[in-house]
């Protein structure tokens, strides 16, 4: 399989940008997608917040495989981190999550009070591309303050946006300057955090395919029809039930291949959860 490097210029101009700023933020939301969140960890990210607090918002929840999901978040906060799940899209999260902020400043707040400070507490929102970091500044707005999209690198300079009591710094996404654990490069490029125009799209459809039929292969039987077999087997099952077959009675691979990667994206493969305990032991994120 080609291995997977995604660190484009303005990733390491962002990273310099992030280093200026951090200063004036009095804490960090890390935004990670709950159906791989130690995957979807930049640990280089970390580095640059030094002692201020931080929030990791496990964003994307109703995407998720909710029990392994929740046994994640559990290990998490079991590890003394602050961390809350979360669903960018939905109005309902916004209270829970505003808690969990308050909660992240509160002694800063109180030793700012006692000294008759009184400012707008400020949030770095960080991550990789594509967590929803623009959609929690949204979310927690009321409205529509930054630019969003579904596909990776839509925010490419910085944005301080005004939400209450907070004031939000929106940051692009940034992966490491390497993919050292291939696996976890792979999972981000499932959930669409990596740009599809430097992945060989063939394999990652594969690949894809064979990790759901060894997680769940329900899901794809009741999706496509479809039992775990040969990745290429699968495929043509995809290709079958969608009717992406050409006159000539070939199958159309090319679509077949985005067919199943934009069903996973959308749910519509179900609830997902590839990341293990393991995988956040490896990434620093659990004991």
């Amino acid at each position: 399989m080609k291995v997977i490097q995604w660190y484009p210029g303005h990733m390491a101009k962002a990273m310099r940008m992030m280093e200026e700023q951090i200063s004036l933020s009095d804490a960090v939301v890390f935004v990670l997608d709950a159906r791989c969140p130690a995957s979807s960890f930049n640990q280089k990210l970390l580095s640059l917040t030094g002692t201020k607090p931080v929030l990791f918002a496990f964003n994307k929840w109703d995407l998720t495989d909710r029990p392994v999901a929740e046994a994640l978040l559990t290990a998490v906060k079991r590890s003394g981190r602050l961390a809350v799940p979360l669903i960018s899209t939905a109005p309902a999260s916004a209270r829970a999550l505003r808690t969990a902020m308050e909660q992240a400043v509160r002694e800063k707040a109180e030793r700012m009070r006692a000294r008759g400070l009184s400012r707008p507490m400020r949030f770095m929102i960080a991550g990789i591309p594509n967590t929803g970091k623009s959609t929690l500044i949204n979310l927690i707005a009321g409205s529509k303050r930054a630019q969003t999209g579904d596909k990776a690198g839509v925010t490419r300079a910085k944005q301080w946006v005004r939400c209450g009591s907070f004031e939000l710094l929106d940051t692009p996404g940034t992966m490491p300057p390497s993919c050292e654990n291939q696996l976890h490069a792979r999972r981000l490029a499932y959930v669409g955090s990596i740009n599809d125009d430097i992945l060989a799209i063939d394999e990652i459809a594969l690949s894809l395919l064979e990790d759901m039929a060894a997680a769940y292969p329900e899901a794809l039987s009741e999706r496509y029809g479809i039992a775990p077999d040969s990745p290429l087997s699968m495929l043509e099952g995809v290709c079958r039930r969608r009717g992406l077959v050409t006159r000539g009675g070939e199958f159309d691979y090319e679509r077949g291949e985005r067919a199943a990667i934009d069903d996973f994206r959308k749910g519509r493969l179900g609830g997902v959860c590839f990341d293990t305990l393991e995988d956040l032991r490896e990434v620093g994120l659990a004991e």
